[in-house]
């Protein structure tokens, strides 16, 4: 089951990768900024990107005088994060496979790792963590950035269903708590957390999606209201639809 769902990731972000590093959630240098400032890496720091993406993320750390090492499961993601990456020289280095091979654990042990908006495209959120914290050496920092979902289950489910309507590698968001307990059950230590609200346009959310349902399908259920924590949808925004979210950035210290 794992191996089909990587096969099927990497096939969704290869084709969504065009699309992907352009979208205002991905590239908002703001957003970016506040995540590096949150990780508090020191300048120097050898640090995994699990799940790369396109190397936004790993070029704003770039910038900040860390060194990188990415690794995602698409190779369309990662020939664009090498040409993004290009002017860091050594200090940038990017392959395709996954946290879990053997290929990223040689190049290990890390000062510290980060992931952004990974989290809710895994089978197995503890595994994910938990690799993690085995590439990464004793007193290093683990980041995590994800968007929220509600704690209450209802709303969570149609959140859930919405997801997965717009992208069938979607799997589940966890709420702020449930972040938060995972970082405590992998064992870390000052875990930390804070959160910002962001907003998505559902046009440009939707078309880099892989979706499983047809887009006015999706778009009569939005209008008709959606209103969870994490996932609300801006009222009078008909035709257009703004939805309103919740992200957190979450770390945790390795003992």
């Amino acid at each position: 089951m794992s191996d089909m769902h990587d096969r099927e990731l990497a096939g969704a972000f290869d084709g969504q990768a065009p699309k992907f590093e352009k979208a205002p959630v991905q590239s908002d240098p703001a957003a970016l900024e506040r995540l590096t400032r949150e990780a508090g890496f020191p300048s120097g720091s050898r640090l995994l990107d699990a799940g790369c993406g396109p190397g936004l993320v790993a070029e704003a750390f770039l910038r900040a005088g860390c060194r990188v090492v990415g690794a995602d499961l698409s190779a369309v993601m990662i020939e664009k994060a090498r040409a993004r990456c290009a002017y860091a020289g050594e200090a940038a280095t990017f392959i395709q496979a996954s946290i879990h091979s053997a290929e990223v654990a040689e190049l290990g042990p890390f000062d510290g790792a980060y992931s952004r908006y990974v989290l809710h495209h895994v089978l197995d959120p503890r595994a994910f963590l938990a690799r993690q914290v085995e590439l990464v050496r004793p007193g290093g920092r683990i980041i995590l950035c994800d968007h929220l979902a509600s704690p209450d289950p209802a709303a969570a489910r149609r959140h859930q269903e919405l997801e997965v309507a717009r992208d069938r590698t979607h799997t589940r968001n966890l709420s702020g708590g449930e972040l938060v307990d995972l970082f405590a059950g992998a064992g870390l230590e000052d875990v930390r957390y804070c959160e910002e609200p962001f907003e998505l346009d559902f046009d440009e959310w939707f078309d880099r999606g892989t979706p499983g349902e047809s887009k006015a399908s999706v778009r009569e259920v939005m209008l008709a209201g959606v209103d969870a924590r994490g996932f609300r949808v801006a009222p009078g925004q008909s035709p257009s639809i703004r939805i309103e979210c919740v992200r957190a950035i979450v770390s945790g210290r390795r003992a």
